[in-house]
């Protein structure tokens, strides 16, 4: 299956947050999550795996009890039910994968 990005709409996720599920099956799912700058993705925590690539941008990532400055090209792993969040340094967007699908997603 092929997927044209410039054919699927966004939805607003956060203020500031925009997310676009590309593709997936019941077993993984992949999203682009575009944030203007200062936008933040409150922390949260889900049952789903999920990695986080920094595609553009810097990013503050907390995981945890940590808190890392992220930019182009570094990715997070995100394990089952642990606390996440992220805001962004500037504009940015990041892509993210999950394990399984996130069913509130589509």
């Amino acid at each position: 299956m092929f997927i044209s990005g410039k054919d699927i709409g966004s939805v607003q996720a956060e203020p500031g947050v925009r997310r676009k599920v590309l593709s997936y099956n019941q077993d993984m799912m992949l999203c682009e999550i575009a944030f203007e700058k200062g936008a933040v993705g409150q922390i949260h925590a889900h049952p789903h795996t999920q990695i986080s690539y920094v595609l553009r941008g810097r990013f503050v990532f907390t995981l945890g009890d940590e808190t890392v400055v992220t930019e182009a090209g570094d990715a997070v792993l995100i394990e089952s039910n642990t606390p996440h969040g992220v805001q962004a340094q500037e504009e940015g967007v990041l892509l993210d994968v999950f394990h399984p699908m996130r069913e509130t997603f589509v």
